[in-house]
């Protein structure tokens, strides 16, 4: 499986799911507006539900490949947590949108006037964010972990038998695979506690950074490369 060759092509699409979230009507101002946001939101969640299925087989077959992800720029690696994004991330960009929107729209808001957008996240809804981070900050530090042992034990690798290496890279991809699933699981848990306006924000800003970061990284990569 060439997962860079995979990786392109669901780049390139993340890209027109994204275009098709920001041209979706919001607020919504009738159900059927909030029907096709509902239907965006879950295209783009399928999307990124296939992504780490196949990213899962590809780890099967070369988990060591997954940790290079020759498909990223030297920036994007140097920011990753076990070959991808810290799920914690999704959190801090919740705050900081919420934030944004907030300080923006504080007159709307002070006067009574509902925006429906991040900047306007209920009570529960913030006892909910924090209650999540809370739960995946305990399981990526249990994942972090898991990994320190495996690297701890590395030393095992040299006089080892070939099946002794085997289990070893089995162990990796566990690991790797865990940690795809902790991404994924709350992808989803964030993105079913917002409104399906909120949740288009969400998506919205999450793919920004990534895609900000990414042109950032192959800048980089360019002028390192001219020097």
């Amino acid at each position: 499986m060439d997962f860079h060759r995979f990786f392109g092509t669901w780049y390139e699409q993340l890209h027109h799911q994204i275009h098709h979230l920001t041209k979706a009507t919001r607020p919504p101002t009738t159900d059927d507006d909030d029907h096709q946001l509902t239907q965006l939101v879950n295209k783009t969640m399928f999307h990124f539900v296939e992504y780490y299925r196949v990213k899962s087989l590809a780890a099967n077959q070369d988990v060591l490949s997954i940790f290079s992800a020759r498909w990223s720029t030297t920036l994007e690696r140097s920011l990753h947590w076990i070959a991808g994004w810290r799920p914690t991330t999704a959190f801090h960009l919740i705050y900081t949108e919420s934030s944004i929107l907030f300080e923006s729209r504080i007159l709307d808001i002070l006067h009574g006037i509902r925006t429906g957008d991040l900047g306007d996240l209920s009570p529960a809804q913030f006892t909910r964010v924090s209650e999540l981070q809370c739960e995946t900050v305990q399981q990526e530090n249990a994942i972090t972990d898991l990994l320190s042992e495996w690297q701890d034990e590395a030393s095992e690798l040299i006089g080892g038998t070939c099946g002794d290496l085997d289990k070893k890279i089995g162990r990796l991809v566990q690991i790797v695979q865990k940690a795809d699933e902790l991404r994924l699981r709350t992808l989803k848990a964030v993105v079913e506690l917002l409104t399906p306006q909120q949740a288009v924000e969400f998506l919205i800003a999450a793919a920004q950074l990534h895609f900000g970061i990414h042109r950032w990284g192959l800048n980089h990569d360019r002028e390192r490369a001219e020097k």
